[in-house]
């Protein structure tokens, strides 16, 4: 066995934190029975205590002992995409505590699709409550050094599995209420989900569904200001910053249009799973330059694009805010 995945497990069960890989993002994983373990992923993220976490299990057989109720939908949903990044919300069973859920009766669960990821919770042998291993609010992490950097001794280990390879947090389906309902996008799309169940997911409507990660209007944010642009007035945006003396990162799917001492230039893919899977690792990158202003053009309006799409109107509604814990 991998001496790093046997230590995780051992810290696991002690009740400590654990960072590790998903083809996601990492997670910041403790015991998700045991709420004193839970409790340290909150201090250390600085995370609001009714935000719930996902629970992460080693695979399609462990689901009915963390949800009392499995519609059918949800079995063909886990069967066609786990391990993968698709997490269903559930009616929880009483084998998960307050403190995963934030005292609501649902609970999101995953099988993550990373080698490392299954061996820990194969070697664990119980359920790994994980967010991202980040600040609350801020760039999800997708290497081992971008957890180090931002949580540094929080977390008493790190397992290291190389850059994740979706690069965005996973899709989310409520079928806690019936029909299925896209909480949250992803690398899973609507379409996906249709051709497995026939019909298509319906959208969330503010107020009536569940809490769950990655939910709230700022999120994934830089400490630099954010603002998307859309591609005919990039170039503009970036010269009239310029102008007001700003220092400027500009993230487009284009070439650099032209060279300034105070400009930074990435080129993303134009593909949007390549384009998410460099995406925050590229914000990471920029923000820590320490512009004045980060400029990203705004992706296209199309389907494939929507779990991007999201995850940056986040980032620039967040953006700019410093932490305060």
């Amino acid at each position: 066995m991998n001496e790093q995945i046997a230590r995780a497990a051992a810290l696991l069960r002690a009740g400590e934190l654990v960072a590790f890989p998903t083809e996601t993002v990492y997670g910041l994983g403790a015991d998700a029975s045991n709420p004193q373990a839970v409790a340290k992923i909150f201090a250390a993220k600085g995370r609001p205590a009714d935000h719930p976490l996902i629970v992460h299990i080693a695979g399609v057989d462990k689901l009915d002992a963390w949800a009392r109720e499995v519609p059918d939908a949800a079995r063909a949903l886990a069967a066609a995409f786990w391990p993968g990044p698709l997490t269903l919300i559930l009616k929880r069973s009483g084998l998960v505590p307050d403190a995963v859920t934030g005292g609501q009766d649902t609970v999101g669960l995953r099988v993550p699709n990373h080698p490392l990821a299954l061996a820990l919770l194969a070697e664990f042998g119980g359920g790994v409550a994980a967010p991202s291993a980040n600040r609350f609010g801020r760039i999800s992490p997708t290497t081992a050094a971008h957890v180090r950097a931002e949580l540094g001794d929080a977390v008493p280990l790190v397992v290291d599995g190389g850059p994740c390879a979706v690069g965005i947090e996973s899709t989310i389906v409520d079928l806690s209420r019936g029909a299925p309902v896209v909480l949250r996008p992803g690398a899973i799309s609507a379409d996906d989900i249709m051709r497995v169940l026939g019909s298509a997911p319906e959208e969330a409507t503010s107020g009536e569904s569940p809490r769950v990660s990655g939910s709230l209007a700022a999120h994934y944010a830089p400490s630099s200001s954010l603002r998307l642009v859309v591609a005919a007035e990039l170039e503009a945006a970036a010269q009239d910053a310029l102008a007001q003396g700003l220092r400027v990162a500009v993230l487009c799917r284009c070439s650099q249009p032209f060279a300034a001492a105070e400009l930074v230039w990435h080129t993303a893919p134009d593909d949007p799973a390549g384009y998410a899977h460099e995406l925050y690792a590229a914000l990471r990158q920029l923000d820590a330059i320490g512009p004045d202003l980060i400029l990203v053009e705004a992706p296209p309006q199309e389907p494939a694009w929507r779990a991007v799409a999201d995850r940056l109107a986040r980032a620039a509604r967040g953006s700019g805010e410093q932490d305060e814990t």
